[in-house]
């Protein structure tokens, strides 16, 4: 019986690959299976070829799989473009309806199984994909009945006999292959889970949830890849919590909103890709010279211009901490995992606010979209913190002068008050403002305001709970592999493969990138003969930030940007070569 496998799923966009994927893993993911799943599509409503792959396991794991066990096919296209990925043992399931063959040079078993005439005999092809996922779960020796409560969650509100015939589909799909495999039947059945229940969900709900249980009420946005499931998700949930969603006309009004709404005492956030963050840029120099909280979520796809949306890519990184004019205090997170999307978006409000900043949680296409196993977040570590949020009575001002909303203080972090609290009035400008807020174009004033912003974040790197993830087994490391975002599980899973060649790994992810956590990397950097940033970029951003932050140290770089993450072998390979 296998620990683990992969599994794949393809055909055009629109033909029910997306559903037939999430049946498949819910399933799963019931039982007790670890799951980590990756969809490959296109930037197009309908058409164009597009795979769910799955990877299963019955122990927890990270990152896509180098290659594939289990095939399944709607279309020549997807055997043409996946049959590489197959194992030794990995075999084909395609639907008999367009004749499928085995892509020429490749020698894998095939199993044409007639998954639309099935479906059509049992009332409509639209059940084909019901009938595949029959057909792989007499491959892994999963009864049937494994589907029922999915199937119902999923289609009990259009009838019990909707539900019926898309069981009867699964069904049809196990026996038929089962009889006809007979003697061929692939070797494939998975060993028994734990049966423990977890979730499984991608990044962008994550954020979602975070954001909900942050206290957010206000989400603006406009829809962008791959941000989109963000504000799909606060759509359905705020509402539950007296919140509400606004889908804007573009991303300036949706950026320009969140810091009005945040002005007003409501945690307030925005949701984009590279091209969002862009048309931002000016809006968040306004939140930096307001000294108003704002959160935005950054979720890098390929660039530049509209790139390739619908692909992996970590290019947005110098754009982050440089693109904003003049000069603010700024926070850009990092998170590697789903898990850590969750806590470090209710992170990400608590610093908005503490430090009256904006703060930019940022993730990458594979973090955003790909789904994982995660196990039951703990809401106990999460905290509300509000900052020099003025919650008592004012005194009133025996000179009658405006409140000194921008008071200079020695932390750089001054009192704040909502609008319309008695004895709190106050200008708010873009302009170079006094400490009341009313415009000012003093040199002495200038320079005073300036210095009190730039030196809120200076005890930052020492207070953040965690500026980096650290794997570091070694005092002294022949290689310290450094990434960022969704990476850490393919270097997680690259390093015992690295360790076997008698190569020490020690392993660094960076989930604070601004400021920049340079007193608790330097040490792991000092420690090791040589050192890899690994990142989905053609100009390794990463690296250059390194750099910049961390005096005369040699970085070998490990790049892909051509749209896709990196696999394990493929980072195993790299590492190797530069040792």
């Amino acid at each position: 019986m296998r620990e683990q496998l992969s599994w794949k799923v393809g055909g055009q966009q629109g033909e029910g690959i997306e559903s037939t994927g999430e049946i498949f893993a819910s399933a799963l993911n019931r039982l007790g299976y670890y799951l980590y799943g990756y969809r490959h599509f296109s930037s197009r409503i309908k058409g164009g070829h597009t795979n769910n792959k799955i990877r299963v396991s019955t122990s927890p794991l990270n990152s896509i799989s180098d290659d594939l066990h289990i095939l399944v096919a709607f279309d020549q296209e997807t055997i043409d473009v996946n049959i590489h990925e197959l194992a030794a043992d990995g075999i084909v399931i395609a639907d008999s309806k367009f004749n499928p063959a085995v892509t020429e040079g490749y020698d894998v078993q095939l199993f044409a199984v007639p998954f639309t005439e099935i479906a059509t005999e049992l009332g409509t092809s639209l059940m084909k994909n019901m009938v595949a996922v029959g057909a792989t779960s007499a491959i892994l020796g999963l009864a049937p009945s494994h589907y029922q409560e999915v199937v119902e969650d999923i289609f009990l509100r259009k009838g019990a006999s909707v539900v019926e015939k898309n069981m009867e589909a699964i069904k049809a799909g196990a026996d038929y292959f089962r009889n006809e495999a007979g003697a061929k039947m692939p070797d494939l059945e998975l060993a028994e889970a734990d049966g423990k229940k977890r979730m499984f969900m991608i990044g962008n709900d994550a954020i979602g949830l975070g954001a909900v249980t942050a206290g957010s009420r206000f989400m603006a946005a406009y829809p962008i890849t791959p941000a989109s499931e963000i504000m799909e998700y606060m759509i359905k949930k705020l509402p539950e919590f007296g919140g509400t969603v606004i889908q804007t006309e573009d991303e300036i009004a949706a950026c320009t909103m969140a810091i009005g709404a945040n002005y007003a005492g409501v945690r307030a956030f925005t949701a984009s890709a590279g091209p969002g963050l862009s048309l931002m840029a000016e809006a968040i120099g306004l939140s930096g010279m307001t000294e108003q909280p704002l959160v935005i979520i950054d979720t890098q796809r390929g660039g530049p211009s509209t790139g390739l949306p619908t692909k992996q890519e970590q290019s947005d990184l110098m754009a982050m901490i440089y693109s904003t004019h003049g000069d603010i205090p700024k926070i850009v997170i990092t998170p590697s995992t789903v898990e850590e999307a969750f806590y470090d978006t209710v992170e990400a409000f608590n610093l908005a606010e503490e430090y009256q900043c904006p703060v930019i949680l940022v993730t990458d296409l594979a973090l955003s979209l790909g789904k994982q196993t995660v196990e039951p977040l703990d809401f106990s570590k999460v905290e509300i913190r509000r900052g020099a949020l003025q919650t008592d009575e004012i005194p009133a001002r025996e000179d009658k002068e405006y409140y000194k909303r921008y008071e200079v203080t020695e932390s750089g972090v001054s009192p704040r008050v909502l609008p319309g609290t008695k004895n709190g009035i106050h200008h708010v400008t873009g302009v170079e403002h006094d400490e009341t807020g009313k415009p000012s174009e003093s040199p002495v004033n200038r320079q005073a305001q300036m210095d009190k912003r730039l030196r809120k974040l200076s005890n930052l790197e020492a207070t953040f709970k965690q500026p980096l993830f650290v794997h570091a087994e070694h005092e002294e490391a022949d290689l310290l592999v450094i990434g960022v975002n969704s990476t850490r599980g393919t270097i997680e899973e690259a390093m015992p493969r690295l360790e076997a060649d008698g190569i020490k790994v020690n392993h660094v992810h960076i989930r604070l990138l601004h400021p920049f956590p340079t007193e608790a990397l330097k040490p792991h950097i000092d420690r090791a003969k040589k050192v890899v940033v690994v990142e989905n970029n053609a100009t390794a951003q990463l690296a250059n930030i390194i750099k910049m932050n961390v005096n005369s140290v040699q970085i070998e770089n490990v790049l892909k940007y051509d749209g896709n993450p990196f696999l394990p072998n493929e980072l195993y390979q790299a590492c190797k070569e530069l040792v």
